[in-house]
């Protein structure tokens, strides 16, 4: 691409990403949960900055935020989210929202770029009150009995007096518009170490895991600890633990080559150091990108616990209490970000799996998508510490510019 082209503006970037790590700072990251003061003030600084993007605003009914534009053309939407985990980083979300701005700032100004660049920051990706009720009530998937069963994790708080506190109540929910998008475009930092590790400088996902989680439950006998002989035990406890040991020794045998799997929570019944528990409880995930491999993993978690009910002295029973979707990535949206960075950050991408879960997978539902990964130092994320160099948010914000463009011009 010709040197003339406007590119993203690195300086700028920094800046806005800076001015939303300043609300609601918790040591070097941000405490930003969903329809908190720091998200609320979050979302009006970006409804502020739109317009210089030649976008109009709009908060809508469930919180998400839009920026659209009247310029004749191709629209592609691009974005992220503003909310962040308790106590975590500054760049999950806001950096995807950023990144989207500057494309906006960039291409919609520019007349050689037909069509525009539309910006959304999608409500609770980070699953305050539910997973992906921002992007999922866009794409169709969330109703209104949704949102009154809604309620957040930590205080309990209905999401109906939330959004009656943040100003939305009865405000309508957007939903999208057949045939306006091009496609959608997220960047977000990797929350791994691929990159970093290999030297490299963006990531070009390929696909989005699927989550799939379970409540297993163990019963056995309640008793007291110092009379009950070990042989007579029936200990629920010691049940769970043989059995996330199990899985351990056997999914390897039947997974696919980047399946996970996580023991989440335990929980004991009555849980006290004098009582042998009676019954016991963990939360469980698989993540894959592979819906086949999570099929078989399922069928092995439901046959070990038939076989350890068999064994005894616990009874074992499994719950699927969720099911997760894996997500494609489209292919020519690859395709420009892949030539993107050839031409601005040396060629130094791969192609990769995203072993998170984000809006993208919910927007891949109604249109194509892509994301674009830049690198997390020592791959972490969802704490305070999480960051990327400087110089790694402006190469990806240059590339994301390029790769918008690209996609634009078909």
């Amino acid at each position: 691409m010709p040197d003339t082209q406007p590119r993203a503006d690195g300086e700028r970037v920094l800046a806005d990403l800076n001015a939303l790590r300043a609300i609601g700072t918790y040591k070097t990251g941000v405490h930003k949960p969903t329809f908190s003061e720091p998200h609320k003030l979050s979302l009006e600084w970006l409804v502020q900055k739109l317009p210089g993007a030649g976008l109009s605003a709009a908060i809508d009914g469930i919180g998400n935020v839009f920026g659209t534009s009247a310029k004749p053309g191709p629209k592609l939407l691009a974005g992220s989210h503003l909310e962040s985990q308790n106590y975590a980083g500054w760049l999950d979300g806001p950096l995807g929202v950023v990144y989207a701005l500057e494309a906006a700032r960039v291409l919609n100004a520019d007349p050689s770029v037909k069509g525009a660049v539309e910006v959304a920051a999608w409500c609770d990706e980070e699953g305050h009150f539910g997973h992906f009720l921002g992007s999922r009530s866009y794409v169709g998937q969330v109703t209104e009995a949704d949102i009154d069963a809604a309620r957040d994790r930590t205080s309990g708080r209905t999401m109906r007096d939330a959004l009656a506190d943040m100003g939305l109540a009865g405000r309508p929910r957007i939903a999208a518009e057949p045939g306006r998008h091009v496609g959608y475009l997220e960047a977000h930092i990797e929350q791994g170490d691929t990159l970093e590790s290999g030297k490299l400088a963006i990531g070009v996902v390929t696909s989005i895991v699927g989550i799939w989680q379970y409540q297993i439950n163990f019963t056995g006998e309640q008793n007291h600890a110092g009379t009950t002989r070990m042989a007579a035990r029936k200990d629920a406890g010691l049940a769970l633990a043989k059995f996330c040991v199990a899985i351990d020794e056997r999914f390897p045998g039947v997974c696919g080559p980047r399946t996970v799997w996580t023991t989440g929570r335990i929980t004991l019944d009555p849980g006290a150091p004098s009582i042998i528990p009676g019954g016991a409880e963990m939360l469980f995930q698989i993540r894959d990108d592979n819906p086949a491999a999570i099929a078989r993993l399922e069928d092995l978690l439901r046959t070990m616990a038939d076989e350890a009910s068999a064994k005894g002295p616990c009874t074992v029973a499994v719950t699927k209490l969720r099911t997760g979707a894996p997500a494609m990535m489209n292919s020519g949206i690859q395709d420009a970000i892949e030539a993107a960075s050839q031409a601005l950050a040396d060629g130094r991408s791969i192609r990769m799996p995203s072993g998170a879960g984000h809006d993208a997978q919910m927007l891949a539902t109604v249109m194509p998508a892509g994301m674009l990964f830049v690198p997390s130092i020592g791959g972490i994320s969802h704490h305070w510490t999480e960051n990327t160099a400087d110089a790694d948010i402006i190469t990806g914000a240059q590339v994301f510019v390029e790769a918008c463009r690209r996609i634009l011009g078909g």
